[in-house]
């Protein structure tokens, strides 16, 4: 299926906001998409994109009131128009739309040119039938491996015993269980964090929750799923530790000291508002005030990491979840960066 870059009306605005492309105050959304030359090949010739090609994909969940209801194929036809080259499951289910078998979904992306990168599943539950890690681990294992996946992970917290550091360690063995039986199958087993992973221990004030679940989890069966837009909230929210001492922190250093743990990342963005507990507001992908053509360049820049990172746009209550992701795959592939 062939894919086109839709434009759209509002982009010149957007991307004027953000300041990241450094174009000129008349440059038009088309020029900045590529219809024409874009303002920095024409000053230098030369410029390239800073996503990867074929790394983009989608958090399904974003569009999860049009699953629900269309089901997946006029979904995946969209994402498809879009420019998607990836999606990344909350679930296989399409309410209303009908029953669908992992088989007829694993077709469906494959007949749309998407490719499932990853999904996300519960830690654990209080039911023992739960599909979930702790619950059902070869049933999630075993779904994944149908689908093909090559990352199968959770995005609940580490917090199943408590927010001390032994309660994080025994989360970490845990964590380290699920990436031996992944690995085993061929797949990544990942964690997806919020922003309370960044909050500090109960027990130990100095000490950095996600700190202690990056040393206590086995580098090669362990990774991460870096959600861009709820690590910037934790540098709000956890900039002090408890008794008042400073404690800054950069997000993407967390990737540039170890790459090769962050296959993938979440592409969300905010508004900075600081009235605001969670010092942003989300708003769609290129809206917001997070420099993502500063931070996708200094990923994929890195020299000698063993993985490819992918890159997939979520909001979670978008207006309108197919605008979102139209304007979300707008933007992500317009930014450019002079070679």
């Amino acid at each position: 299926m062939s894919r086109t870059h839709r434009t759209d009306p509002e982009l010149t605005h957007r991307l004027s906001r953000r300041g990241m492309l450094g174009v000129a105050a008349g440059a038009t959304a088309a020029a900045l998409l590529g219809t024409a030359a874009t303002p920095a090949t024409a000053a230098t010739g030369r410029s390239r994109p800073v996503l990867p090609p074929g790394r983009l994909g989608v958090q399904l969940y974003s569009l999860r009131d049009k699953v629900s209801t269309l089901g997946f194929a006029p979904v995946f036809a969209e994402l498809a128009k879009y420019g998607y080259d990836e999606v990344e499951f909350a679930g296989y289910t399409q309410g209303s739309a009908g029953p669908i078998t992992l088989a007829q979904l694993k077709r469906l992306a494959r007949n749309y040119g998407l490719t499932p990168i990853g999904s996300h599943v519960g830690y654990y539950s209080s039911d023992p039938n739960a599909y979930t890690f702790a619950q059902n681990l070869d049933k999630v294992l075993d779904d994944a491996q149908a689908l093909g996946l090559k990352h199968i992970g959770t995005a609940s917290g580490p917090f199943r015993y408590g927010s001390t550091v032994d309660a994080w360690k025994r989360a970490a063995e845990e964590f380290n269980t699920y990436g031996a039986a992944a690995r085993a199958r061929g797949m990544k087993f990942y964690q997806h964090n919020h922003s309370e992973e960044f909050s500090f221990a109960t027990d130990n004030p100095k000490v950095r929750l996600y700190d202690v679940l990056l040393r206590e989890t086995d580098p090669d069966l362990v990774f991460l799923e870096l959600d861009i837009f709820w690590a910037y909230v934790a540098q709000f929210r956890f900039s002090k530790r408890p008794d008042g001492k400073p404690a800054p922190f950069e997000p993407l250093d967390y990737v540039l000291r170890r790459p090769n743990r962050y296959p993938l990342f979440h592409v969300k963005d905010g508004e900075s508002d600081p009235s605001n507990p969670f010092g942003y507001r989300m708003v769609d992908v290129g809206d917001g005030d997070i420099d993502y053509q500063k931070f996708i360049s200094a990923v994929t820049r890195l020299k000698g990491h063993r993985f490819d990172h992918h890159w997939q746009a979520e909001h979670d209550n978008p207006t309108e979840s197919f605008t979102f992701a139209r304007r979300s795959s707008e933007h992500l592939h317009s930014l450019r960066e002079k070679c």
